[in-house]
């Protein structure tokens, strides 16, 4: 497809990487004359698989790390950075160092803010719900049903609903270092946005789940549950009784990049603004509900254990409501569960033996 766009080159840090690579893909396909660079350190497994695919669409590929400010310097001026670098580990910093982390998603991403400064470039940051305080989400009222918890009907908590949890819940509360450093890396966008009148907005995402991920126990879950199936390799359901009924909501690379198309058509208006991104309550699914689909498509059952102890930074139940992005921009996420679920597989059964060894 060639269309208008306001940009003529995107830089895309973390471009190597799972969302990063998707999204310059698509950039790609959408629009043949723009230029697309990537910047990424290499340091993630399966990046290097991803890499060998960008290069043979004619993207253009500077290996660096966002920490270093002077590795920015080799590339060109660019007019759009679009940020998805990150330590994406909610578990970071547990075992007491969280130096990597911070270093990476706050040192980074001021890096990053003031590169695209110097270059008077708008900025898209791709934040998480990890910055929503856990002792909040945890004590939400939920119901226990057969194979998963749900929300229970309430009206009481400013923020939250049967549609989820939207932009106005509390920050109150700690949120492990994941997620404070990315909540760190909002707040200085926003001092970016006002003080030099940066076009920067910011884009809450759930979990993001599609081909091409390395996933891991930590990030990636979704990827990891089809892996153990297809290579029958054992499972755990951790923390909440061991029962898998904890409930995340899901959502396909391709529609984060439809919401962008969206946005970049209002970036006069872009101020620093805030938008939940998920598939909400029709996209999402427990881990039980994840094995079933699992099974169901590889044919395969595999063994999962019972991890009664819940991790300090986990939490039972968290649904995106979307509503804002989706009014404010005529969006609305176009793959279902069982549509992601079977991408992945499709991808790992074509790589079925260059891929074992990453899970």
């Amino acid at each position: 497809m060639t269309a208008a766009f306001p940009f003529k080159h995107i830089l895309i840090t973390g471009g190597a990487g799972f969302v990063g690579s998707h999204l310059a893909l698509a950039f790609r396909e959408s629009f043949e004359n723009l230029k697309i660079s990537i910047l990424d350190n290499l340091v993630r497994r399966g990046s290097e698989l991803n890499l060998q695919v960008l290069l043979e669409n004619d993207l253009e590929f500077y290996h660096g790390d966002i920490r270093c400010r002077e590795d920015f310097d080799k590339i060109p001026p660019f007019d759009l950075m679009i940020d998805c670098s990150a330590e994406p580990s909610v578990q970071a910093g547990l075992d007491g160092k969280p130096d990597h982390l911070i270093q990476n998603n706050l040192n980074g991403t001021l890096n990053c803010l003031e590169m695209a400064h110097r270059n008077n470039a708008a900025f898209i940051f791709l934040s998480t719900s990890r910055v929503y305080p856990i002792t909040p989400l945890a004590h939400l009222p939920f119901n226990v049903k057969e194979t998963r918890f749900a929300f229970a009907d309430s009206n009481e908590v400013t923020g939250w609903s049967a549609q989820g949890i939207s932009e106005d819940f509390t920050l109150q509360g700690a949120r492990s270092f994941y997620g404070a450093s990315k909540l760190s890396g909002e707040l200085m966008l926003q001092e970016y946005a006002y003080t030099y009148n940066m076009k920067a907005i910011i884009n809450r995402c759930g979990i993001l789940a599609g081909s091409r991920q390395m996933g891991k126990v930590d990030q990636g879950v979704i990827t990891l549950w089809m892996a153990r199936h297809l290579y029958e390799k054992k499972l755990s359901y951790i923390g909440f009784g061991g029962e898998g009924k904890q409930v995340r909501d899901i959502l396909h690379p391709k529609d984060l990049f439809f919401l962008l198309l969206k946005q970049l058509e209002k970036v006069s208006d872009w101020n620093g603004q805030v938008y939940n991104v998920g598939g909400g309550n029709e996209i999402s699914l427990s881990l039980r509900e994840l094995t079933d689909y699992c099974q169901n498509i590889t044919g395969k059952k595999v063994n999962i254990s019972a991890v009664p102890e819940t991790s300090p930074v986990d939490i039972p139940l968290y649904i995106s409501d979307s509503r804002k992005a989706q009014q404010e921009f005529q969006w609305m996420p176009k793959y279902k569960n069982h549509d992601i679920l079977e991408e992945i597989y499709q991808w790992m059964s074509a790589h079925k033996d260059q891929l074992r060894a990453y899970f």
